[in-house]
Order: C-alpha cells, then sequence, then structure tokens
C-alpha cells in the first residue's frame, strides 16, 4: 500500500462510526481517510508523511453546523456590534462609537442586543434618538425576530399610529398608538427594506470572514438556512457561488433555498430552477426552508394552547402559524415528490406539530424517499408527538446552546408558558429515548457558532459561563457521544455529506485536533476545550 500524506497517531481517536467508535491512529491520502485503527497504521508513515502526534489530544470528525447563516454573520461581523454584552449603556456606547467612525454610513446597521436588557424585551426609539437622530437606525436583535428602530428610521418607511401590523408581524407602540421603536418579526421589514443593499464584494468579505471563525472553531460543513433575497439584501447564494468558482470556499455548504410564505405552490418551479443553478464545487441547495413559526419571546411561536399573562391566566394569543397548516402538507407533499430537503423552522409546539403532519403526508403521498427533512429549534414538543419523529424519519435539528437558564428563559419565556409547557422545552433526552436522529446547530449570529459550547450545554444543561446555575431540566441532558454524534455524523445525515461526518476508510479526510480528551475530562470542562487544527479534505485551513 502507497504511503500516507498524513498520519494522526498515538491517540485518542473519536470515530463517530458505530462499529468502532475509539481507536488511536488515522492515515490519510490525498483527500480522503486510507485507514483507521491503532499501531497497524504507523506502516503508512515513509519519509514524506506528515505525523501529527495527539498525546494529550483528541481527534474528531469535523464539526457540522444543521442551522446557520454564515454569509449575514460575517458581515454583521463588520456592522455595529452589539453581542457579547447585555448592558444598555454599553449598547449606548458601541452605536455612538460606531456611528462616529462611519460618519459616511447612511444607515446604521447591526445588532446582536439582548432582550432581557430592557423591561418586557422592549427597547424605545428614544434610546437610540439620543445617540443618533439624524441618521436611521436598524438594529437587530440577539434572535434575528425583531429589530429597534429610532425614530428618523420609522419616519422613512412611514410607520405612523395609523400604520396597520402587517399579518406576520407586530410594531410595538406608546399608549397613545405612536410605533415605539421596537418591531417584530415581518413588521422589521417595513423598515429593512428601505436599507441600502448590501455589495457583491461585501458579501464575498462576509462570507469568508465567518468562515475563517467557523474553521477556527473546527467546523467544515454547514447548512446555510436562508438562501434568497430577504428584507432587502442580497442573496447569499452569489457569494457562496462567487467563492465555489474561485476556490476561497474551503468548506462544504448545502444550503436551504427561502420559502417565499406570502406565496404558494406557483414558486416550486423557480425553486427547481434555482436548485439546477446553484450547484458548483462545494456549494450545493437542495434543502427549501419554510419558517412555520416565530419565537417564544415575543409570543409568535406557535403553540396548541395559548400563551399566559405576567398574572398566569390564559390569553387569546397562541401565536402565528406563517404559513397555512392545510397548504404546507400540500408544499411539502410536491416538494418531497421532487427530492427537495425541508428544513422546517419550528419552535413552539403547534409548529412542530404542523411540520410533523405536513412531513406525513409527503411520506402518505409519495413514499420514503429519503429527503431527510429535518425540523429546527424544537422549543416546544408535545409528549404526544416524540415518537413522531422517528416514525416519520424526520430528524430533529436541535441548537443546544438554548437549554439553560438564563435572564431571556427565566424572565421571558416560562412565565409566560407555565410550568407544564415550560417542561417540554427542548426535549432532547426525550427525542433521543423515542428513536429520533439527532442533528445539531447553532443558527449564528443568533448564538455562538462554537460546537463546544453547544456540546457543553448539551450535555450539562448549563451555559458555562453561568455555572451556577440550576440545572435545565436535567432529565433532558445527552450522553458526550451522543451530543458528538450530533454535531458530526448526526448533521452530515442532514447536509447529505454521506461521505463526512465518522473517521472511516473512504471518507473525506475533514478533520479536528482538540487541545485535550473532552471524552475522559469532566463534562463541566467540556467547554473550556480548544481546536488546534482543522482539516478539510486533508488540507489544514485552521492551526493555532
Amino acid at each position: 500500500m502507497a504511503k500516507a500524506d498524513l498520519v494522526f497517531t498515538r491517540g485518542p481517536v473519536f470515530t463517530a462510526d458505530s462499529a468502532r467508535t475509539r481507536a488511536s491512529s488515522v492515515a490519510v491520502v490525498g483527500d480522503r481517510i486510507v485507514a483507521v485503527g491503532h499501531d497497524e497504521v504507523r506502516e503508512l508513515i515513509g519519509p514524506g508523511t506528515e505525523v501529527v502526534d495527539l498525546t494529550g489530544k483528541l481527534l474528531i470528525p469535523g464539526f457540522q453546523d444543521a442551522h446557520i447563516h454564515a454569509v449575514s454573520a460575517g458581515v454583521e461581523l463588520a456592522e455595529c456590534d452589539l453581542t457579547e454584552t447585555v448592558g444598555v449603556d454599553d449598547y449606548i456606547n458601541r452605536i455612538r462609537a460606531y456611528a462616529d467612525a462611519h460618519p459616511d454610513r447612511a444607515w446604521i446597521t447591526g445588532g446582536g442586543w439582548s432582550m432581557e436588557s430592557f423591561e418586557g424585551g422592549l427597547p424605545t426609539r428614544q434610546l437610540l434618538d439620543a445617540v443618533v437622530s439624524d441618521r436611521p437606525v436598524l438594529l437587530s436583535n440577539r434572535d434575528h425576530h425583531g429589530a429597534w428602530a429610532n425614530t428618523r428610521a420609522l419616519e422613512l418607511a412611514g410607520i405612523t399610529a395609523d400604520t396597520p401590523d402587517p399579518a406576520d408581524g407586530r410594531i410595538e407602540r406608546e399608549a397613545d398608538g405612536t410605533p415605539s421603536g421596537m418591531l417584530q418579526e415581518g413588521a422589521t421589514a417595513l423598515v429593512s427594506r428601505l436599507v441600502p443593499r448590501g455589495t457583491p464584494k461585501e458579501s464575498l468579505d462576509g462570507l469568508l470572514r465567518a468562515q475563517r471563525l467557523l474553521h477556527s472553531l473546527g467546523i467544515t460543513a454547514w447548512q446555510d438556512a436562508m438562501l434568497g433575497e430577504l428584507m432587502g439584501q442580497p442573496d447569499p447564494s452569489d457569494a457562496y457561488m462567487a467563492a465555489a468558482l474561485d476556490g476561497s470556499l474551503t468548506a462544504r455548504v448545502t444550503g436551504a433555498l427561502w420559502w417565499d410564505r406570502t406565496r404558494g405552490a406557483e414558486q416550486i418551479s423557480e425553486l427547481v430552477a434555482r436548485r439546477e443553478k446553484l450547484n458548483t464545487g462545494r456549494f450545493r441547495a437542495t434543502s427549501v426552508k419554510i419558517m412555520q413559526d416565530g419565537v417564544a419571546e415575543n409570543f409568535t411561536a406557535a403553540m396548541t394552547t395559548p400563551y399566559l399573562d405576567g398574572c398566569g391566566c390564559a390569553t387569546g394569543n397562541s401565536g402565528l402559524s406563517f404559513v397555512d397548516p392545510e397548504a404546507l402538507r400540500g408544499y411539502v407533499t410536491e416538494l418531497d415528490a421532487l427530492d427537495f430537503q425541508v428544513h422546517f423552522h419550528a419552535l413552539g409546539d403547534r409548529a412542530v406539530r404542523e411540520a410533523l403532519n405536513a412531513v406525513e403526508a409527503a411520506v402518505k403521498a409519495n413514499g420514503r424517499r429519503g429527503n431527510r427533512h429535518h425540523l429546527a429549534h424544537l422549543q416546544v414538543v408535545h409528549p404526544e408527538d416524540l415518537a413522531r419523529f422517528a416514525e416519520l424519519g424526520a430528524v430533529a435539528n436541535i441548537q443546544p446552546l438554548w437549554a439553560a437558564h438564563e435572564p431571556q428563559m427565566d424572565e421571558l419565556t416560562i412565565p409566560f408558558l407555565g410550568p407544564e409547557r415550560a417542561a417540554w422545552q427542548y426535549p432532547f433526552g426525550d427525542l433521543l429515548r423515542a428513536g429520533a436522529t439527532l442533528a445539531a446547530g447553532s443558527d449564528w449570529p443568533v448564538s455562538s457558532p462554537d460546537p463546544l459550547m453547544g456540546i457543553h450545554v448539551a450535555v450539562n444543561r448549563k451555559d458555562p459561563e453561568n455555572p451556577d446555575a440550576k440545572v435545565f431540566y436535567a432529565e433532558q441532558r445527552l450522553d458526550l457521544t451522543t451530543a458528538l454524534a450530533a454535531y458530526t455524523a448526526g448533521t452530515a445525515h442532514v447536509n447529505g455529506l454521506d461521505n463526512t461526518g465518522s473517521l472511516q476508510a473512504g471518507n473525506l479526510a475533514d478533520l479536528v485536533v482538540l487541545d485535550r480528551d473532552i471524552l475522559t475530562a469532566p463534562p463541566e470542562e467540556i467547554a473550556e476545550a480548544r481546536v488546534e487544527q482543522t482539516y478539510v479534505g486533508g488540507r489544514l485551513v485552521h492551526s493555532v
């Protein structure tokens, strides 16, 4: 046998291969793994072989992210960044500094602020006006389901006390009906459509900026959950195509084409044409993203029973189903027949049920076509629906970082769900026990893209930055091997990258070296681990 180009030895190695989960050596020739085992693999070391000593470290398959917005997140990194703090004074100082540093920008855009920073999760236009009054300001919140606007932005959009709420959103208002500066869900588009479009160069720069960060976190592949022109901004597909064509796209990317909820089945032929066009190099758009509901914090996640008010009494609001549930079944059946994967945003238990009903309709009409439909977020899942994931072959696409006690959960969510429904949140353990396949992602820039942080929370059900917090429904914890598999083999399954996600001979050499063996370390130390090297197809794309 020919000598290897690259050999990792003196393990440990986590393979994510059910036939052999642990090894000590891996050999690579070109872009492929050629051997996985122990000392016998060292026989493939020749004079030209690069040898990586894994003593005290851990080799694993490359992480994959099943739900991310890499281009927009990369663009946001160059805008007004309000992440990594919850202090209102910090927000104001950052906004002022950004505006002063960019006097040429017609609009001040960016985001990342947390709802917990403001009473009721609602910032006001007056706060922004005190910092920037001569230019419009629009800043997305952390979950990107709402935005904070100043008075100038509202004026340019023509939003007044007489402006009705859109069907898929809400304009928060002052006592006299005047817009307060907070826009929820589809209402954000009333302003965002006016924001100057980013340039192709800005999108490409954003993608490459994001890719560098993601590789540094050990991520070798992902599914971009929103491809299309949305909120007046450019389609990220163009950046992916440009990078795929010029070779600068080193990650493997599956794209989810955005389903326009204001239209119907007539858009399917357009999606087919886009799928044919968007298939170059390491980029292919083979999924369709349907956003079925909103988020719990602003009461737009679709629930089977009404939200509670501050006194614990039922309200008249059970959230929003953005796509008519009966129509959804028809759309998904047609998409499935055309071998599209459907990627659902389903956060509330009613949205989860509606998405599962749509998958069930497709299975009944078309048989099992193996399109690996998946439901992302799954904040509230009714116990009656847990077993349906395995029965229908629907993948549970989890965002583990959200499954922890923190102010947005404890102050803006649990009181309005009530104790029974709150206990149905992020039921990772129940889904696993019911036989569901788990994939995992971050929803970055909504939350950190760091897989090790997500794995830490999946295992501990605690935010690593708040170790003294109470465990968030301990019965839903995952063991470390399962959590690792969700971020590797499980997400590779969703992404249709069957020759990745596990370390087996013949698979692509997408590999990550961690600075310690997290499988033998205390679980509360998982988040302390760091990525030392990341390889895609045997090529080093990140090294400390």
